[in-house]
């Protein structure tokens, strides 16, 4: 009996030793599985943080090439009517005759092609696909208008100087809003409504600009400027339109997250749109006069015809641009970068065409950055309110 009760403190320290180890033992297990189950969730915000950074690189590089495509092909426009050029149908189809430089991309998909096909998500994807009778009428009808709002560019372009013209451009992002509204669902913030009132204003402004300033030959009258006028304002219409369509088309048929929807949509309306603008090149008579026009260009007939080359390939780089930020963000998006780089082209028209760059215009260039700089706040704080909203679901 004496032994048992000697050895009671002894059994009790042992009691309380395996005690604390078992708790240190649940401590550390907890430690672990706490860790385990965090390891995912930071994996997850590894690769929404590179996701992220991939989407807005290739945004900045589609910026990029929008801006130069677009910079280059109004001065290189202005450059054939300032040299000779009379033919609005040819200034229509160096707007969209590049397309044939994407034709290569079609050679190299097709030899990934066969490694695809057989994936049976491809296959239910490809099921989903609209029919080809559909997409046929689609492609048609955005080329023929296309090719109409190409026209009226291009009538814009021969009677306004250059400086005027892109200004005027700057209004088809309030036109956009209109109908991203309607046809996108897109919402008016405080900010784009400012946008929208000073881009508004800056074309206004430009209405009362009655100086006669330099054209092809001599000075352009009064019924030209608003023949010019008029004419810009409508395509600047009619292209808002054609990037909410275009969206449209993205969203509610294509449902497509690849370039390859990117480049058919520009190969087949453009030559569709090629079609048209050639049939109304021979209807209007105006290729009866190519070879003089050529014969008479003021640089000679090799840098005609680099004019016209270099001015189709700027056209295309401009629409690729366009169109993948549509693809990527919005199409009022797409036509806001658009804007940014309009009031280049008047500083350039300054320097390359030696353009009035009058007060009205000053304020015009001012406000049109005005109005861009309120539409890009929105855009960043839509980005901002989407990272912490993606930040507290984790």
């Amino acid at each position: 009996m004496v032994q048992t009760h000697e050895n009671l403190p002894l059994i009790a320290e042992s009691d309380h030793i395996a005690k604390e180890a078992s708790s240190e033992f649940n401590e550390i297990n907890k430690e672990a599985s706490s860790s385990e189950s965090s390891e995912p969730i930071i994996n997850d915000e590894k690769m929404n943080h590179k996701v992220n950074y991939m989407k807005w690189l290739k945004i900045a590089f589609y910026v990029i090439i929008l801006l130069i495509g677009q910079t280059a092909a109004n001065l290189l426009g202005r450059l054939y009517f300032e040299k000779g050029g009379n033919s609005k149908w040819i200034g229509t189809l160096v707007q969209v005759a590049g397309f044939p430089i994407l034709l290569p991309y079609y050679y190299f998909i097709a030899k990934t092609k066969h490694k695809t096909n057989t994936n049976k998500n491809n296959i239910s994807k490809l099921s989903e696909q609209p029919t080809v009778w559909n997409l046929i009428m689609i492609y048609v009808s955005l080329g023929v208008f296309v090719a109409v709002d190409s026209y009226l560019f291009s009538v814009g372009l021969m009677y306004l100087p250059v400086s005027t013209f892109s200004l005027l451009c700057s209004s088809q992002i309030a036109f956009n809003a209109i109908f991203s509204f309607f046809l996108n669902s897109q919402k008016f913030t405080p900010a784009i409504i400012t946008s929208l009132v000073l881009l508004t204003i800056s074309s206004t402004l430009l209405f009362f600009e009655t100086e006669s300033e330099g054209s092809v030959k001599n000075k352009e009258s009064k019924a030209k400027y608003m023949i010019g006028f008029i004419c810009t304002i409508a395509g600047s219409a009619g292209y808002g339109l054609l990037l909410s369509l275009i969206q449209l088309f993205f969203d509610n048929v294509m449902k497509s997250e690849s370039f390859k929807a990117i480049v058919d949509i520009i190969v087949y309306r453009s030559l569709v749109a090629c079609v048209t603008i050639v049939v109304g090149i021979f209807v209007s008579g105006e290729w009866r006069d190519l070879k003089r026009e050529m014969n008479e260009f003021e640089m000679g007939k090799v840098s005609y015809f680099m004019t016209l080359v270099w001015t189709t390939l700027m056209w295309k780089i401009f629409t690729v641009g366009s169109i993948a930020l549509i693809f990527e963000v919005s199409s009022l998006f797409s036509n806001a970068v658009g804007v940014l780089g309009l009031p280049i082209v008047p500083v350039a028209a300054v320097i390359v065409f030696h353009d009035n760059m009058s007060k009205l215009k000053g304020a015009s260039m001012a406000l049109a950055i005005g109005g861009f700089i309120a539409y890009v706040y929105q855009q960043y704080v839509d980005d901002f309110k989407s990272k912490k909203d993606s930040k507290s679901s984790l």
